[in-house]
């Protein structure tokens, strides 16, 4: 009987939960927000719906178990080295930073050395779920300061593990001084230790195992197989004295190196997904609005450290990767928040008395997780913070427009690219090629100099900045092509320079056909829509190997066009091979040499009467270097000539035999 009470209040937690969420997404909310708010409404600090609190707990460690194998299976100790080099200056300096200034001010308040550094690990983390659903409802994930906030989120991710370590050492009964140095260093070896036998043991027999078990053709054994290399390693970890979130990590990076990872995730993720939706509600159950009233000061100086000071924090490391001013407002933004592995350190922290009551700390976490999508849906809209900054611009030592135009560039009947991301490349390279004058701005810091060692014009320049597009001689320019990734940024490029050059014509390309009207109307002089693109292709292709009549495709893809954007460009379809066009596929492609003193030598194709002799046809003959594409039939055959013939196996056959029988044969 002590288990219906969980299963009534897991039904209490999935009705309500769905109720909120659909209330919230009314108001343009996310999801996460929603759980956290259904928590926050059915806990035992609201309407106290929620008793087995502790039960409800377990199941949450679940889905942290299973949001940490979901992140190990997104990484391959291959794709790890990549990601190093694109991520660990910007994330070990948010971290870094973060981590020094928490410290800081904590050691300035009185703190311990052990609180002061758990504080600084809490104030370090951000929500990877949060933000990268935030940043994907917004298409930003490809933006500047979208990829900026992703690479810091999966640098955080990984300093999980070693926080996970350390924060158990720093409470009393752990000592201090060189005896804490030593008890992290050697915590940390035995990590060191475990992660190696871990992936040792795992590469060699994992895959063996999943090959195994994906023979039995069955998803629910597959599925099993997963859960049990997921729990198992946690489990495995755990019995070495280190943390489940390490062995769940691990797992999920052995399978990962597998053939069957993608398989892994698609598997996991509906289950994953439950269980994390109930990490988030009892996360929403921890927010204690007696705590806020009763510690105001304290839980809005927390909030402020979180939303303020780490987003400030989070911009200057922006800034000091080269960034513009705008794109380091919108990332300290985004990441200026707790983090959902934060609720698991906090735990860890009071188990080992570390800190005493952490409802402050937990209240004013919540509270930023809850204000993020808000935050992030204004910060494009705030100028201020942009201005702030636009200073430090000047201190970032790039090759910027303005000091193009110092040097005395001629930009006049150009062609200004905004981007240079893929499509900015071989823009570029094409207008070259073209010996056309053109000049590219670009954001990113890496890409510049990329084009600069290329020998192309390409400067650092912030296109939604109208300084930015004077010193690009905007107002001499021939055209504007605008190949960028964030949609806002897109939209107040196009807006300024309808202000600055409203002359100019703007090309520019945007991902959805939904959003062409309205650039279109702000003032673009013709939009590609990429979805529109890929449907005309992915149609033509699908056509084709279905083997529909050309004429019948290039009416379609007419129709395709009316109905969403039209194109000068001429339309090509890939040519079908014999072979895969059914009717014919039993017909093949031979080449005859024609010898001196053959039967072919000197006679002609009426004279041979090689189609209705053989039933094979001629479709071309080369002659030379010289390809004759429709021989004469009454031009008779030289010597050396090579005949291009097609037919079934059995035409051919008969017209090679004439070619190899002799003169008068």
């Amino acid at each position: 009987m002590g288990h219906v009470p969980l299963l009534s209040e897991l039904a209490i937690i999935a009705g309500l939960g769905v109720l909120v969420t659909v209330i919230l997404a009314r108001l343009k909310l996310p999801t996460v927000a929603g759980l956290l708010a259904a928590g926050a409404v059915m806990g035992p600090y609201g309407l106290g719906l929620i008793t087995s609190v502790h039960d409800i707990e377990v199941l949450a460690e679940v889905g942290v178990v299973l949001l940490l194998f979901s992140i190990g299976l997104e990484f391959s100790f291959s794709r790890l080295k990549y990601i190093f080099r694109q991520v660990a200056l910007g994330g070990a300096l948010q971290v870094g930073l973060t981590l020094a200034a928490t410290i800081g001010v904590c050691r300035g308040l009185g703190q311990a050395w052990g609180p002061s550094i758990f504080y600084g690990f809490v104030f370090a983390l951000s929500s990877t779920a949060i933000v990268l659903r935030t940043l994907a409802e917004r298409q930003e994930l490809d933006a500047p300061h979208g990829r900026f906030i992703v690479g810091t989120l999966i640098f955080q991710d990984l300093c999980v593990v070693p926080m996970v370590l350390i924060v158990p050492l720093l409470g009393p009964a752990a000592g201090g001084g060189a005896d804490a140095l030593a008890d992290v260093g050697l915590a940390l070896a035995k990590a060191a230790g475990v992660v190696v036998a871990v992936i040792v043991i795992a590469r060699g027999v994992v895959p063996t195992v999943l090959r195994f078990v994906d023979a039995s053709r069955s998803r629910e054994v597959f599925l099993l197989a997963i859960l049990t290399l997921c729990i198992g390693t946690a489990w495995l970890t755990s019995l070495a004295g280190l943390s489940l979130a390490l062995g769940a990590f691990l797992g999920g990076m052995v399978v990962a190196d597998t053939e069957y990872g993608h398989r892994a995730m698609g598997d996991i993720l509906p289950l994953r997904d439950a269980f994390v939706s109930l990490f988030f509600v009892m996360l929403g159950m921890l927010f204690n609005l007696q705590t806020v009233l009763s510690q105001p000061l304290l839980v809005a100086a927390m909030l402020g450290g979180f939303l303020a000071a780490k987003g400030l924090i989070a911009t200057l490391a922006a800034t000091s990767m080269r960034f513009p001013a705008r794109v380091a407002w919108l990332a300290g933004v985004g990441l200026a928040q707790f983090g959902e592995f934060g609720f698991v350190l906090t735990r860890l922290a009071e188990a080992n008395g570390v800190i005493g009551d952490a409802s402050p700390l937990l209240a004013a976490g919540i509270l930023s997780m809850f204000l993020t999508p808000l935050l992030v849906r204004v910060a494009p809209h705030i100028t201020a913070g942009e201005k702030l900054l636009a200073p430090l611009q000047r201190l970032i030592g790039l090759r910027s427009i303005d000091e193009a135009e110092a040097a005395g560039d001629a930009l006049t009947g150009h062609v200004l690219v905004v981007g240079y991301g893929v499509a900015g490349v071989q823009a570029a390279r094409a207008l070259q090629a073209c010996g056309a004058p053109f000049v590219v701005l670009e954001l990113n810091g890496e890409n510049v100099r990329l084009g600069k060692a290329a020998g192309l014009p390409v400067y650092y320049g912030d296109a939604t900045s109208e300084e930015a597009l004077r010193h690009a001689h905007l107002l001499d320019a021939r055209l504007v092509v605008l190949l960028i990734n964030d949609p806002l940024a897109a939209e107040r490029v196009v807006d300024t320079i309808r202000r600055v050059a409203p002359q100019v014509p703007v090309l520019m390309r945007v991902r959805y056909l939904a959003d062409r009207p309205r650039l279109l109307a702000t003032g673009a002089h013709d939009v590609v829509a990429e979805e529109v693109e890929g449907a005309v292709e992915i149609t033509a292709r699908m056509l084709r190997l279905i083997e529909v009549p050309r004429n019948t495709i290039d009416a379609r893809i007419r129709a395709l066009r009316a109905e969403t954007q039209t194109s000068d460009r001429k339309h090509t379809v890939p040519r079908p091979r014999l072979a895969e066009v059914r009717g014919l596929d039993a017909m093949k492609i031979e080449t005859a040499r024609v010898e001196a003193g053959s039967a072919v030598d000197g006679a002609s194709l009426a004279g041979l009467r090689l189609r209705s002799e053989t039933g094979a046809l001629v479709v071309g003959v080369r002659r030379g270097e010289v390809l004759l594409e429709r021989p004469d039939p009454t031009v008779p055959f030289e010597a050396e000539d090579t005949v291009y013939l097609v037919g079934t196996g059995e035409a051919l056959e008969r017209a090679l035999a004439l070619f190899e029988r002799p003169a008068g044969g």
